[in-house]
């Protein structure tokens, strides 16, 4: 099969052809029709987190078609030879630790994940353990390039919505392929958005409010009013204090990402008066159902930049000088 392989971090994705995967007991092998490119794939690429396995197949936003499964799930409902199913970044859990038995598997000590431990989706063919694949609708509902961001960007900016609470008015720091979604999805819940650029990117700010953000403007400007929670998507430390300063008091403040900059320090009266700082981990599958399940009546509007499979390294390049609006998808011919 083609992938592009990640021989070593810092360096450029390596063309290559693998030998066919071959699905083991519980698993899924799939044909990969698109896969999402993910910040936490440059985070990975630029050694800013540790790889599982090198070399190592990134991608952890996947859209396939079952192939084949392996004798523990073959006949069962997902394992359908040509049923379209969605992979996450949570790609298995222990299942008996305290937190997989709590409802909170997404912080499983022992959790593999998708394009990091496991190979990924940045190949024609990949293995999946079914139980972490997610159902998806049919082709004619929406296509796999659609698809594909909502299985990360989505997912963990639905995580992170649901931390917020209730909060009416949200600020949304990082203007990229999660948070163009998660503003719609709080549209959609009635509440305000006030959205957070890059300085001076006039095109992001207008694209947010395309999307229903009542406001947009730089990530060092204080928005017209307090906020009551406050996402932070970017990878960027030091806008923890200008969202802490941001929020009122009760207020949240919640840090998206699976990586981030140090954070500067600050005085302790930016977090008094009861504001809360926390971060997101992952997913569980519950959160993949919820928000799948959300997605079609929202509606959901995924603006996506398309690749070939071999411009893999361009699509990281471009995601980190912020050069598209939305996701960046690969398509996998």
């Amino acid at each position: 099969m083609r992938a592009m392989v990640l021989d070593s971090p810092g360096r450029p994705l390596r063309a290559a052809e693998l030998p066919d995967p071959r699905p083991g007991a519980g698993d899924l092998l799939l044909r990969v029709r698109a896969c999402g490119v993910c910040r936490t794939d440059l985070h990975l690429r630029d050694d800013e987190l540790d790889a599982g396995h090198l070399p190592l197949v990134l991608g952890h936003q996947i859209v396939g078609e079952v192939v084949a499964a392996g004798a523990e799930v073959a006949g069962a409902r997902r394992a359908q030879i040509g049923s379209r199913v969605g992979v996450p970044w949570l790609g298995w859990t222990c299942g008996r630790c305290r937190y997989c038995t709590s409802g909170r598997e997404n912080l499983c000590a022992q959790a593999r994940f998708t394009g990091c431990d496991r190979d990924g989706g940045y190949a024609e063919l990949t293995v999946a353990d079914a139980r972490f694949c997610f159902p998806l609708p049919d082709a004619a509902a929406v296509t796999d390039v659609q698809l594909a961001p909502l299985l990360c960007a989505g997912l963990i900016g639905y995580r992170a919505l649901r931390m917020a609470g209730d909060a009416e008015r949200l600020g949304l720091y990082g203007f990229g392929a999660a948070a163009h979604l998660i503003c719609q999805v709080a549209v959609h819940e009635g509440r305000e958005v006030f959205a957070f650029t890059r300085e001076d990117d006039r095109v992001g700010q207008r694209f947010a409010r395309e999307l229903g953000a009542v406001w947009a403007g730089g990530s060092a400007e204080r928005p017209p009013e307090e906020l009551d929670a406050a996402l932070i998507f970017a990878p960027v430390g030091a806008l923890v204090p200008l969202a802490l300063r941001a929020v009122a008091r009760g207020g949240t403040v919640v840090c998206a990402g699976i990586h981030m900059s140090d954070i500067p320090s600050f005085p302790y009266v930016d977090l008094w008066g009861e504001r809360t700082l926390r971060s997101v981990a992952n997913l569980t599958r519950n959160d993949g159902e919820e928000f799948l399940a959300l997605a079609p009546h929202v509606p959901l509007r995924t603006a996506v930049t398309t690749y070939p499979l071999e411009a893999a390294e361009q699509a990281l390049a471009d995601l980190r000088a912020g050069a598209f609006e939305g996701a960046a998808v690969l398509e996998i011919a």
